[in-house]
This record gives C-alpha cells, structure tokens and sequence, in this order.
C-alpha cells in the first residue's frame, strides 16, 4: 500500500458516546479504510488517532465530511496526508 494515499486522522474533545462510530462511520461512507487507531480519554477529554488510507476516495471529499462531523459534535477533527505529517515531523 503507498504512503501516498495514507492519511492522519486526530480527534480531540470532550468524550462522549459514539464518537469513534461516528468518525470511521464517516471513513465508511468515503471509502477509506482504517489502517491504525489509538484512542484515549484523559479527564474527561477524548483523544484518537487514526491512519487511514483513502485509495478510493478523494481526500478533499473527506477532509470536508470529517470537519463537519467536527463542527456537529463540538470536536475536532484534523485529517493531513502521510506524506505532509512525516516531512512536518522528521528529525
């Protein structure tokens, strides 16, 4: 699988019922497909992130599904290609 259609998906808010439902429900629906997840709740705040690759779908389509599942919920929710998060983040 190329990097090049992987992405980073982070939530991060106040934790209530169903928000990972909610949030692959949305990958879902676009085609992408989860590769990873970690998610914690730290004082009553959630925190999750995801790799998923979006071969099938367009990352636009996505990325604009996932901020108004964001903005529905009161949470947010960042999606930034592979590629873009390792430049961001090597040594």
């Amino acid at each position: 699988m190329e990097k090049k259609n992987q992405a980073v998906v982070t939530v991060l808010g106040k934790d209530t019922t169903g928000i990972i439902a909610k949030v692959s429900g949305v990958l879902f629906e676009h085609g992408a497909n989860i590769l990873d997840i970690s998610q914690t709740v730290l004082s009553g705040m959630f925190n999750m992130i995801m790799i998923v690759d979006f071969t099938l779908s367009e990352f636009a389509t996505i990325s604009a599904a996932l901020s108004d599942l964001g903005a529905q919920l009161g949470l947010e929710i960042r999606i930034q290609r592979s590629e873009i998060f390792d430049a961001m983040h090597r040594i």
